[in-house]
């Protein structure tokens, strides 16, 4: 920015002016400010003289735009009408989303699948507005076609052609996956030396079964026909891959399709598969006991043979982290000080075991501090039930 005195018979006015390159490439300049005539000036300065003030002012007013720190000035006007159904207020809160959208290179995949449907309607509109609403204002596709438009970017599409982008985005999702890993790359590291998967469903508010949408058991116990989707994300929690299956399929068997996509369109052959045990069936257990993979799942003590659940439940053998001496947990709480001691400790036993060919080992944990919330929600339980039995016996199934 820079001084500009424009003098004419009666007087010289004082602008503050910056040069700039207009869209059509040449350089031009505006008036950022007029600082007024040169008594306005003088009465401004104090007693300085007022070319040497104006300059000053300016050096300050460069200073401050270089440190971000400048105050921007908006001009309104009180006599001036605002046009009828004319839209003036934006939502701009998407546009940290966008940077993200754009960064994993979303765009671009909708370009290379538009280029070979091609199809007319804008599939990057679309799938952004719907990932964006998801986030800001969860509801369903009509409403989000609708509060899309009150974005600062205007959708450029008509909301049925939201069910026609869904079919297309379904049927590339494997693709689309497998992009969106590669790009997230570039983004941060990913920790894929560990991977977490489970299963979940939904339900849909129909009575009859089709296509995937079948009878099964609900999360939320509704009688209706369901589907359900896997889901691997990695160490940090970050979704990684996952897979729609008809609402009847046992989800144990949906684990190996979906981690053999993983080995062969993300290319990674070296991790831990950590599971519930619903999803821990021998045979996933086998598919990763080879090459460099391994796995972590949870077991049912109740599940084991006779001699392990002897072996789980007994009270020696315990030991602590960087402790090598072994405990008899039945002995931890024989004083309020050793209850205390150790109250928040977490006491181990673990073995290896070699069944049907797979060989793993068990570890058994204990804690003082799990066993009083075990114990308190037990107590609990008893006393609504003894309740329940004095009040209201006839509703006792």
């Amino acid at each position: 920015m820079r001084l500009s005195i424009v003098t004419s018979p009666n007087a010289r006015q004082f602008y503050v002016i910056k040069s700039y390159t207009n869209k059509h490439g040449k350089r031009t300049s505006k008036i950022v400010e007029k600082l007024g005539n040169e008594q306005e000036v003088l009465t401004k300065a104090k007693g300085k003289d007022s070319i040497e003030w104006a300059k000053e002012y300016i050096t300050k007013l460069n200073e401050e735009e270089k440190a971000g720190t400048a105050n921007v000035l908006i001009k309104r006007s009180p006599t001036k009408l605002i046009e009828k159904d004319s839209k003036n207020c934006f939502n701009c809160g998407y546009l940290f989303l966008q940077k993200i959208y754009h960064e994993l290179g979303i765009n671009k995949l909708c370009k290379t699948i538009s280029e070979k449907y091609k199809f007319e309607f804008d599939l990057d509109s679309i799938l952004s507005r719907l990932i964006y609403g998801r986030i800001i204002f969860p509801s369903s596709k009509l409403s989000t076609s609708k509060l899309s438009a009150k974005f600062i970017e205007q959708p450029n599409f008509e909301w049925h052609h939201v069910y026609r982008a869904l079919e297309v985005i379904s049927s590339e999702m494997e693709y689309i996956q497998s992009e969106l890993y590669k790009n997230s790359l570039s983004i941060s590291k990913r920790n894929t030396g560990i991977l977490y998967y489970d299963c979940t469903n939904y339900f849909f508010e129909i009575e009859e079964e089709e296509g995937l949408k079948q009878y099964g058991k609900c999360k939320e116990n509704r009688p209706n026909p369901i589907v359900q989707m896997g889901l691997f994300m990695d160490g940090d929690g970050i979704p990684l891959a996952f897979n729609i299956t008809a609402g009847n399929t046992n989800e144990q068997i949906t684990l190996t399709p979906l981690e053999e996509k993983i080995l062969e369109d993300f290319k990674l052959s070296k991790f831990i598969v950590c599971t519930d045990a619903g999803l821990a069936s021998a045979a996933n257990r086998k598919f990763n006991d080879k090459d460099e993979r391994a796995f972590i799942t949870t077991q049912s003590i109740k599940k084991l043979k006779k001699h392990l659940m002897d072996w789980a439940l007994s009270t020696d053998g315990w030991h602590l982290s960087g402790d090598k001496k072994i405990y008899d947990i039945s002995k931890l709480e024989e004083t309020e000080e050793s209850r205390e001691l150790y109250y928040d400790r977490k006491f181990y036993k673990e073995r290896w075991i070699n069944e049907n060919g797979l060989e793993q080992k068990l570890i058994v944990t204990y804690s003082i501090k799990y066993k009083d919330y075990q114990r308190k929600v037990r107590n609990s339980q008893i006393e609504r039930a003894s309740k329940l039995i004095l009040q209201k016996p006839a509703k006792i199934r």
